[in-house]
């Protein structure tokens, strides 16, 4: 009875990703791929130069760039702590203060050819060029007229010659973007130009021995880096250019402006007076005073509703926005703290920091590491690095010597009671270190016992006798209040 119907066939099963799809909802996404070398070719000195404007004249970029240089290098620098040891594993305390000690003349004297940078200026500045420009470069100057024998010169990356371009072919290394780089990626040299100024020009090679080009990298065989905001760079371009708008409109809003209305279009008996040149009547206007209109005359308000109810609600989700793509907390980059909480607020803020130790992290490795070894080597052959009895320290022991870590900045506890009451069980319940604690904050247990030592010492010369707390807790309520 049923015979004539015909049962349906499923559909094919087809697995794919929804986003590599191709319709009419998304046709105006990009679906092809290129090197992230080709995009930055096509684009990097325009994008360096839009994000240079940025940090010039709007205010969140300039925000980012100072929470960038402070949290990343800090008010005092990134900390050199020697870690030479004697044959026997102890510290050799006396080697590592001599190489502290001529570290520290070098950064504040010799570190810079011009003379006026010191260490930490120029990890400042150049943490603010690689998040604003996307790289920086530094040349070396080795075997330097200064007692270390070696000194830096910060150059403008707008030298590195991005239009030079040249295929690997007849012995010669290809060129991408202006640095030379060899069969396996690796730079070889740098193309710079010799007028910073100029677009094109005569360049001069420079070896990569030389040069330190500092990038993060985002992509494998990236060769040149760009700017840290740029994925949100085109939202705080329309934000300023809203607000900017927004203010004209507020100051129209304000005005109370209108027009006069006549049925036979004369405005004669308004006008005050003529522009001379084109012969166009005017009416002058004050605050606060209304005048009588002629017969037939009528005023026609022009009122804008503005600044519209829903102004600030649009401006804090749009910083909200630029927030997430800069990695950094809403309240940190908009200096808004409106509806913070104590658990918000560390939360944001702990997230942060780890960002903000990534980023230290890298600058430590990719231009510290670099720069100690080579400083290291010119003082030791200068005899620049001296002990307490007079002697340098002999260059045939660099190996010995090398021995460093390096030491971000560190921040305060957002709750310094509870924080500590966890690191005090936290050791007490053999979890966690004195050497880890201290390293969180940005210093080193032995040198903390070592003051705590001298600090005795000197009391107890003094005939000075401090009250003592009466348990780990109540010493820790007492300093927190």
């Amino acid at each position: 009875m049923f015979g004539w119907f015909k049962k349906a066939e499923k559909p094919a099963k087809r697995r794919s990703f929804e986003a590599a799809k191709v319709n009419r909802l998304v046709a105006s996404w990009l679906s092809v791929s290129q090197s992230i070398n080709k995009d930055l070719k096509g684009g990097l000195d325009q994008l360096r130069v839009r994000s240079r404007d940025l940090a010039q004249n709007e205010p969140m970029a300039a925000k980012y760039l100072s929470l960038v240089s402070a949290n990343v290098i800090g008010a005092r620098g990134i900390a050199l702590q020697a870690r030479v040891a004697e044959d026997n594993g102890n510290q050799d305390k006396f080697a590592n203060i001599a190489i502290e000690e001529a570290w520290g003349e070098w950064g504040k004297k010799y570190c810079d050819v011009s003379g006026r940078m010191s260490i930490n200026d120029i990890e400042r500045l150049l943490i603010e060029c690689v998040a604003r420009d996307g790289e920086a470069l530094i040349l070396e100057h080795q075997s330097f007229d200064n007692p270390h024998g070696y000194s830096l010169q910060v150059i403008d990356i707008d030298r590195l010659a991005t239009s030079l371009e040249r295929n690997a072919e007849k012995g010669k290394n290809a060129i991408l973007m202006g640095v030379e780089i060899d069969s396996r990626g690796r730079p070889v040299a740098y193309h710079l130009k010799k007028n910073v100024d100029r677009i094109a020009g005569e360049t001069e090679r420079y070896p990569a021995e030389k040069i330190i080009h500092l990038f993060m990298a985002k992509l494998p065989e990236q060769v040149r880096g760009y700017p840290w905001a740029h994925s949100v760079m085109v939202r705080m371009f329309h934000l300023k250019k809203y607000q900017e708008f927004a203010l004209v409109a507020s100051a129209v809003g304000a005005s109370k402006m209108g027009f006069f209305k006549q049925p036979e279009g004369d405005g004669s008996q308004l006008a005050d007076d003529e522009d001379q040149e084109t012969g166009e009547l005017f009416q002058e206007a004050a605050a606060g005073q209304f005048g009588i209109l002629p017969e037939g005359v009528d005023f026609v308000p022009f009122n804008p509703d503005y600044p519209h109810q829903m102004y600030a609600e649009f401006i804090k989700t749009a910083k909200r926005d630029i927030s997430s793509g800069l990695n950094v907390s809403y309240h940190s980059l908009a200096n808004d703290l409106e509806g913070v909480n104590f658990s918000s607020i560390r939360s944001g803020t702990l997230e942060e920091r780890e960002q903000w130790m990534v980023a230290q992290d890298w600058f430590i490795n990719a231009f510290m590491e670099r720069v100690y070894s080579n400083w290291l080597k010119n003082a030791l052959l200068k005899g620049a690095i001296v002990t307490t009895n007079g002697k340098p320290i002999p260059a045939s022991k660099l190996a010995k010597f090398s021995e460093h870590e390096f030491l971000g900045r560190r921040w305060q506890w957002v709750d310094p009671l509870k924080d500590v009451k966890a690191n005090v069980e936290a050791m007490n319940a053999g979890l966690m270190s004195p050497y880890v604690i201290a390293a969180q904050q940005g210093s080193d247990a032995e040198e903390i016992i070592d003051d705590i030592s001298r600090f005795q010492t000197y009391v107890t010369d003094k005939g000075v006798v401090l009250q003592s707390p009466k348990n780990d807790n109540q010493a820790i309520e007492d300093v927190s209040n």
